[in-house]
């Protein structure tokens, strides 16, 4: 099977994953991660992969052991939303432990940013999900204006690498991008893997 028999993406704006259930923020209204996953039920994880943490995704899962969120993102203290995002936050009652957060220091490359994929993917196999839902923010990207990462297109395809590897039927939800003049060759470098 190929990976494109069970992908999909979803070219959506604005983005969607701070938009909770009664709050919106960082242009986001709808959440569309989250709407995808409750569509598709139960053992359904979402990898966050934008700059920003996805508090609203965050916080609709924060205590449904049916669905794995998982974020890898910029320190809480440092970057838009503020106050969630912290890797002690693991989850509530009977989702304890179903929330994993991987904030990365302001400026990190590839290698840190690989390391702590890697890192994600590992609770995502144990997880052993049915579905994977991708918010896909392509924000990381060197020279982002509203991001602070430095992901270069090489990094983005292995990124999107590792994740195809995982062979899950997979739904990737655009998040954030700002870099119009890099924004399409990122995209296609990280899509190109799901073909």
């Amino acid at each position: 099977m190929r990976a494109s028999d069970e992908t999909a993406y979803a070219l959506c704006r604005p983005p969607g994953h701070h938009a909770d259930v009664d709050l919106y923020g960082g242009y986001c209204y709808l959440n569309n991660a989250a709407i995808a996953a409750r569509h598709l039920g139960e053992r359904t994880a979402i990898l966050d992969i934008d700059y920003h943490h996805g508090n609203g995704t965050q916080s609709i899962f924060y205590a449904d052991p049916s669905v794995l969120t998982c974020s890898i993102h910029a320190p809480p203290d440092d970057e838009y939303p503020y106050f969630w995002g912290e890797a002690g936050e693991r989850g509530e009652g009977a989702g304890l432990g179903c929330n994993v957060n991987l904030p990365l220091p302001i400026g990190a490359g590839d290698a840190a940013y690989l390391d702590a994929l890697d890192g994600g993917l590992t609770v995502l196999r144990r997880f052993n999900p049915r579905f994977l839902v991708v918010s896909s923010g392509f924000d990381i990207a060197a020279g982002d204006p509203v991001g602070g990462f430095n992901v270069t297109v090489d990094g983005f395809r292995a990124i999107g690498a590792r994740i195809a590897a995982l062979s899950l039927p997979t739904l990737i939800v655009q998040e954030g991008g700002y870099l119009p003049e890099r924004l399409g060759e990122d995209a296609t470098a990280f899509l190109q893997n799901f073909c």
